[in-house]
């Protein structure tokens, strides 16, 4: 911990024993690349929400008033850009897998915004953001199970300000005709709830090009299989351990660890979605 507090890297999280990984967009993709649906044969075969999903890509934060900003700390952030169609999604994920079942807890600094293209507040314009995790027990594994953490920001023309949980997902599809795939779409607006604590409003300031950097922590216990909490800020829960998607494993997924980010947009205007640095640390 000492070297920890001594890198301003570093010194800004407050990781677990041992660090997974640590990624600082100024170094490239660092293996995040798009959310996209199983498919077979032909690309046509893919659940239709998966179709147009947008990849991330690094940015500089370039904006028409502004000028350039850069990330939080340095010249690049990861950005996913939405398109311009409300209920649009853009996704990135982080593919990896465990050694020892134990706590995770993953930290980054972000921020978010629709896109500039209008000389108004624009505060509605973005209707969520959210973070997952894809896990699969290991050696004879029982469950693949899914936390599912969402800032829904608006709905509508009515701030929300509220974060959610979600403890189930659509059904399982079948995908082209050998039996050997499958694929379902966990990022649809049912069965999000509430989580018991107050709204919190995040940082956006008075124009749509003035970013805040906000910082974010989500601990679970890949052992116990429980989704134990988060902290946004200066907002903290630790109650009892959240709701998530559960189902029988699958073949081919065991020790899965896989980290997953996503924006989506309440207007037809794309939502931006910025990562300066994230951080995976665990007990193992």
């Amino acid at each position: 911990m000492t070297v920890i507090s001594a890198d301003p890297r570093l010194s800004r999280f407050d990781p677990l024993r041992r660090i997974y990984f640590y990624d600082d967009f100024d170094d490239g993709m660092n293996g995040w690349s798009e959310l996209i649906g199983n498919y077979e044969r032909s690309l046509d075969s893919m659940l239709p929400e998966y179709a147009d999903m947008r990849p991330p890509m690094l940015s500089a934060q370039s904006m028409w008033d502004t000028g350039t900003a850069g990330s939080m700390q340095g010249t690049y952030s990861l950005k996913l850009a939405s398109r311009a169609r409300a209920g649009a999604l853009a996704t990135s994920i982080k593919r990896l897998t465990f050694r020892r079942r134990g706590r995770i807890q993953l930290e980054c600094y972000f921020t978010f915004k629709p896109e500039a293209s209008e000389l108004r507040l624009s505060l509605h314009d973005v209707r969520a953001f959210g973070i997952l995790f894809d896990l699969q027990d290991g050696m004879n594994p029982e469950y693949r199970w899914m936390p599912h953490l969402r800032y829904l920001n608006a709905s509508g023309d009515s701030m929300v300000n509220r974060w959610q949980m979600k403890g189930a997902t659509r059904a399982f599809s079948k995908i082209g005709d050998s039996g050997e795939t499958v694929s379902h779409f966990h990022l649809g607006a049912e069965n999000w709830e509430d989580i018991d604590l107050p709204p919190q409003t995040l940082a956006y300031n008075e124009i749509a090009t003035k970013m805040n950097w906000h910082y974010l922590r989500v601990s679970v216990d890949l052992a116990a299989r429980s989704f134990l909490g988060f902290q946004c800020n200066d907002l903290v829960y630790e109650g009892a351990p959240l709701s998530y998607i559960k189902m029988p494993a699958m073949p081919n997924l065991n020790c899965m660890l896989n980290t997953a980010f996503w924006v989506e947009t309440n207007r037809d205007k794309r939502a931006f979605f910025y990562l300066d640095s994230v951080l995976l640390s665990g007990e193992f």
